[in-house]
């Protein structure tokens, strides 16, 4: 119980000293993983809060992740998001790598869009896409997070539907409509940070992946125990091929990423134009 109240008390601290820089309640969160930091550039910032001057708040050391609170207005409405998060081969125990989650709900934040850079399992996939995450397969093995009073803690958590349905086909529908191509999938968290072996690549697909990454999974997790609603948006930076497997950069991820930049501000916009009135 100790354990619970003092983790209460670290996601508290965190939020007032967001607050205490930005008075506003955000009700849309953006987590924005490597490669996807322009769409901060989109937002009317009010306010960046480096991660290093939150109290309790670990560092983003990933290439590409600038490492900060982005808060201020996006297609009308209050947001905050995350410019680069935390990963958990970084070293941090889960509710440390999840604690932005933790205090972006603590802000008000209802509707979280989850980005990430994905390399392609699907072979009719291509770099510079985008995949719209309809489930995951969690190969981490850590990604439990603490529960908090918060959260619902009488029930077991049903990740079935942690990612929500009408986001997703609200994306689609967004992607049609702008004239780019979208795919759905299943997302597989490894934990990094070292890319995929052939072996794994071909383990990967027969179990049903199509993307592989390092993140996101722990992030959706704490969500869905606030019952956030969740749009996961894989980036996708590479398309393995087991038989030739080639060597990938971290820049070659980052530069991949930048293509798909308009299409994931298109879809995020849109989402928060479509969802925000409160439901009665």
């Amino acid at each position: 119980m100790s354990d619970q109240i003092d983790f209460e008390s670290t996601i508290d601290q965190a939020a007032q000293f967001v607050r205490a820089r930005w008075d506003k309640s955000p009700r849309f969160g953006i987590i924005l993983g490597t490669g996807a930091g322009k769409l901060a550039q989109e937002i009317a910032s009010e306010a960046e809060i480096p991660y290093g001057e939150v109290p309790n708040f670990p560092s983003s050391t990933a290439l590409g992740h600038k490492g900060q609170f982005v808060c201020g207005n996006l297609a009308g409405q209050n947001v905050i998001a995350m410019e680069g998060r935390f990963h958990l081969y970084e070293g941090y125990p889960v509710d440390k790598a999840t604690l932005a989650v933790h205090t972006m709900q603590r802000l008000g934040v209802e509707i979280l869009f989850v980005s990430n850079a994905s390399g392609g399992i699907n072979p009719k996939f291509a770099s510079g896409e985008m995949m719209l995450i309809e489930s995951h397969l969690d190969f981490m093995f850590r990604s439990t997070p603490q529960m908090t009073a918060s959260t619902a803690a009488d029930r077991p958590t049903l990740l079935s539907d942690a990612y929500d349905r009408e986001l997703i086909a609200q994306a689609r529908v967004c992607a049609r409509d702008n004239g780019f191509p979208i795919h759905q999938g299943v997302y597989a968290a490894m934990l990094g940070p070292n890319y995929e072996t052939r072996a794994e690549y071909r383990f990967l697909r027969r179990v049903g992946a199509d993307v592989a990454g390092m993140s996101t999974v722990p992030e959706v997790a704490v969500a869905g125990r606030y019952g956030m609603r969740v749009l996961g948006l894989s980036i996708i930076t590479n398309v393995a091929k087991p038989d030739v497997l080639e060597a990938t950069s971290g820049q070659e991820v980052i530069d991949a990423a930048a293509v798909a930049a308009p299409h994931l501000k298109s879809i995020v916009v849109n989402a928060i134009r479509l969802n925000s009135a409160k439901p009665d």
